[in-house]
């Protein structure tokens, strides 16, 4: 019976977050029980196309990309896929009315990792847009299930959060990206000469964007707020301690929070959110 192929689907999904997410896992157990499953859904297609463009060396990567997007159209269209990670992304999109072209517009800055691009001003704004802010949408899609006005009134404030994740995981992995990858994304930064007033510049940019997300955070519904606010309280920890160390350290170490301190900066957040004093 389909449901149970369904239910498998999101087993697929929810096991490929846990996987590679710690973090997301955390913040998707705090939200409320029936939107958990969509979210895992669609992390697990996220996860999957980005992990073509980034880790699959010695692989044709550009063919495994068109397939997976064109499995991922058919499976839209068709309502069901063999791919399990299609099959739950697909169920996400009909059941929330999820918009195709921030699908189409995630698989395009998708596209762009797989070849050296120069990232000036105007590029760096689509990959992100792309990457990182669109994912935020679907997501919120899921959050403010069939009411559009508070969708399009916290529209800015969720791409604002995903730009902010997405810089600060930028900044954590400059020197994976630049010397394994062959990757920069900031614009008119030289990593072999990455200075202290560069990587200043860019932190002002970050705390920019975590400040009006946080805006929107506390007009989510109450089913979505805390584990949202639990993602922010982890990336907004993980960029105050990339502040805190030197632009050159930044480019020998990949900063990380603990295991220890995630437990603990989920209780204060859960403890935060309960009281209401976000």
């Amino acid at each position: 019976m389909k449901p149970l192929f369904d239910s498998v689907s999101v087993s697929c999904s929810k096991l490929t977050t846990k996987a590679y997410s710690t973090s997301f896992s955390l913040g998707i157990y705090f939200l409320g029980k029936e939107i958990r499953n969509p979210i895992y859904s669609i992390y697990g297609f996220v996860r999957f196309a980005d992990e073509i463009v980034d880790s699959f060396e010695g692989y044709d990567k550009e063919t495994l990309l068109r397939e997976f997007k064109e499995e991922t159209y058919k499976a839209i269209d068709r309502k069901i896929s063999l791919n399990p990670i299609l099959n739950a992304f697909q169920e996400v999109i009909h059941r929330y009315d999820i918009d195709l072209d921030l699908v189409e517009t995630f698989l395009n800055s998708m596209e762009m990792d797989l070849e050296k691009v120069d990232y000036t001003s105007e590029k760096y704004d689509q990959y992100i847009l792309g990457s990182a802010e669109v994912v935020g949408l679907m997501c919120l899609r899921i959050f403010t299930h069939g009411h559009t006005n508070l969708y399009e009134d916290l529209t800015p404030y969720a791409m604002k959060l995903g730009a902010a994740f997405q810089k600060v995981n930028f900044l954590r992995d400059l020197k994976a990206d630049y010397l394994d990858l062959g990757r920069t994304y900031f614009p008119n930064i030289e990593i072999e000469n990455f200075t202290a007033e560069a990587k200043s510049e860019i932190e002002v940019e970050i705390a920019a964007d975590f400040a009006d997300a946080l805006i929107g955070i506390k007009q989510l519904p109450c089913s979505s707020r805390g584990g949202v606010y639990l993602a922010y309280v982890y990336y907004n920890s993980l960029f105050n301690k990339i502040k805190n160390i030197s632009a050159q350290k930044i480019l020998t170490q990949r900063v990380r929070i603990s295991n220890g301190a995630k437990l603990g900066l989920m209780v204060n957040s859960m403890v935060q959110h309960k009281m209401n004093i976000l």
